[in-house]
């Protein structure tokens, strides 16, 4: 039977924060992330969660961390509920599947953003002026098109129901400085080239994703989620068409459905139909199957 979990109530933890999918706690040495079942879209969190999402975010993430350390380390000690510490104990069938405990990291305030085909913002700011985040892109391009190469186009991270907003690399030199913003998109562009390498091989296009990275010391890790259907295009490959929108595994199918509907993408949002919900969950669900070789009970 699904167990859905739209909020975590764990009374004897510390609550640090709630985002829009992930619920994190502080419990001493290490925080302990739990990606919820809650859906948002347009920065917007709905008011129906999509079943086992929290599960698929979570194992397609440890997937892809245990793929990328030779690259970089990142923020997981473990997802392993049995070795979590005993406060952790008495949530455990809550926790079980859709939890990672991590490393103390300090999140960088950038969103690291690698666009390996023209879509989404992208795609608006190319029919715009020919640029994204300030790189000039060929002309002739259509909807969906493949990058002669990927591209690193960075963005700020706003506060919880604001919007990001997409920003050319100098910016980002000015927040964080030269020798970080060189390092962070040099490690961003080879994961992505790493990740959509690996998918495609698996029938997967990933048309642009977005990383976050933190600091442990002085050291720089990858955190939060990687190669996500939340956090990225997933196209079918069998499918594709460039010269306008793609077939995804993603939430792309939701903004659509919620695009189709008088909603002005402000709180609160509107209720989804069963078959909205079902029909999303079977998106992430096969994503999760495709990419990792197991649907993890699912």
């Amino acid at each position: 039977m699904t167990h859905v979990v739209r909020e975590t109530d764990f009374p004897t933890l510390k609550l640090l924060q709630r985002g829009k999918v992930r619920d994190m706690y502080d419990i001493g040495d290490a925080y302990l992330m739990v990606a919820t079942d809650r859906m948002s879209a347009f920065d917007v969190v709905l008011p129906d969660p999509i079943p086992d999402k929290g599960i698929v975010l979570t194992q397609i993430s440890l997937f892809w961390f245990n793929i990328m350390a030779p690259l970089v380390d990142n923020h997981v000690i473990t997802a392993d509920v049995s070795r979590y510490p005993a406060s952790c104990q008495p949530y455990a069938a809550d926790l079980e599947g859709r939890s990672i405990l991590v490393k103390k990291a300090r999140p960088l305030p950038v969103e690291c953003v690698v666009r390996g085909y023209i879509t989404g913002s992208g795609w608006k700011s190319y029919l715009k002026d020919g640029t994204v985040c300030g790189i000039r892109l060929p002309e002739g391009l259509v909807e969906s098109d493949r990058l002669p190469e990927p591209i690193f186009t960075p963005s700020t991270k706003e506060e919880l129901g604001k919007h990001d907003i997409n920003i050319d690399f100098d910016e980002m030199v000015r927040r964080i400085g030269a020798p970080l913003a060189e390092q962070v998109r040099d490690l961003s562009l080879a994961i992505y080239k790493k990740g959509a390498g690996i998918a495609a091989e698996k029938g997967i296009l990933i048309a642009d994703t977005k990383f976050e990275f933190g600091m442990v010391d002085d050291r720089l890790i990858l955190i939060d989620e990687v190669l996500t259907p939340d956090s990225s295009r997933f196209w079918p490959d069998a499918t594709y068409a460039p010269g306008g929108s793609q077939k995804s595994f993603d939430k792309q199918y939701l903004r659509d459905y919620l695009l189709s509907l008088d909603w002005d993408k402000t709180p609160p949002g509107p209720p989804l139909p069963q078959a909205v919900i079902d029909n999303t969950r079977a998106k992430y669900v096969e994503a999760l199957t495709l990419i990792s070789d197991d649907r993890h009970g699912l």
